[in-house]
């Protein structure tokens, strides 16, 4: 058995351990022809349309959680950090649009049509991602972020653990295209958001590396790997995950963890 054969083999039993169907299909391969051109797709300028609906979504999203106790089922879990520490960050709260893919991870939803995502599986799904990266070279994995929210924390991973990150608008042709300067060949991909991410995802699948990816109640899951159910959206959320991530792989590496929340939290 190879190594990578041992790698997945890790990843099919720790999906197997938590009761998650693997995800069908992997997806089309695209054709080494298929790849963009490193020029023709400019980023969204400052201003536009795009820029201004996504800064509009964040800041919607951050304005700040509506705290609420019912966020789990196992109300006796073993939580990383206290559960009133996920609410206050937002953990939690979803959006107003759930997937098929993601109804397993959402608890309740609320009066105002949000759905509530189940701490106790985020907190779950934190652990086994870390169980997972840890058996990679940290500079074999990858993180990702293109929306705003999420590039400092995916950066401060990326510090911490001793990983690449590519945040911001991901260049195609970054992990399939050996001509372009930025290729780069890691093992493990990780993002803030299939949706937001999803060029770094279609270039993940069509080399064959595994994708976690930080999935909202919005998401689409069947080119995803392992899912961590969270609010990938919000400022606080997102620096509470990846501060979380960060410290349990470091802690299965034997490290010891010096990063504080207060290290992922952007000013932004």
């Amino acid at each position: 058995m190879t190594e990578n054969d041992a790698t997945q083999e890790g990843l099919d039993a720790a999906e197997e351990a938590i009761d998650e169907e693997p995800a069908e299909g992997a997806g089309p391969a695209a054709d080494a022809d298929d790849v963009e051109p490193v020029d023709e797709q400019p980023a969204d300028a400052e201003g536009s349309p795009a820029a201004d609906a996504e800064q509009a979504d964040d800041a919607e999203d951050d304005a700040g959680p509506t705290l609420d106790d019912d966020v789990m089922s196992d109300e006796e879990a073993d939580l990383l950090i206290p559960v009133e520490d996920y609410l206050g960050a937002g953990v939690h709260i979803g959006t107003q649009q759930k997937t098929e893919d993601m109804g397993r991870f959402i608890h309740r939803v609320r009066t105002d049509g949000l759905y509530v995502l189940d701490v106790s599986k985020t907190d779950g799904r934190i652990r086994t991602a870390a169980d997972f990266l840890a058996n990679y070279d940290p500079e074999q994995i990858l993180v990702t972020s293109s929306r705003q929210y999420g590039r400092f924390p995916a950066e401060k991973f990326a510090d911490a653990v001793g990983a690449r990150a590519r945040t911001g608008r991901f260049i195609p042709g970054t992990l399939t295209n050996p001509k372009y300067d930025g290729y780069i060949e890691p093992d493990v991909l990780v993002v803030t958001d299939p949706i937001g991410d999803a060029q770094a995802v279609k270039e993940a699948i069509t080399v064959g590396i595994p994708v976690i990816a930080m999935c909202d109640s919005n998401n689409q899951v069947s080119n995803v790997d392992l899912v961590v159910p969270t609010n990938n959206k919000g400022r606080k959320a997102l620096s509470v995950v990846y501060w979380l991530l960060a410290n349990e792989v470091l802690d299965r590496r034997g490290a010891e963890p010096s990063y504080s929340l207060e290290d992922f939290e952007s000013g932004v």
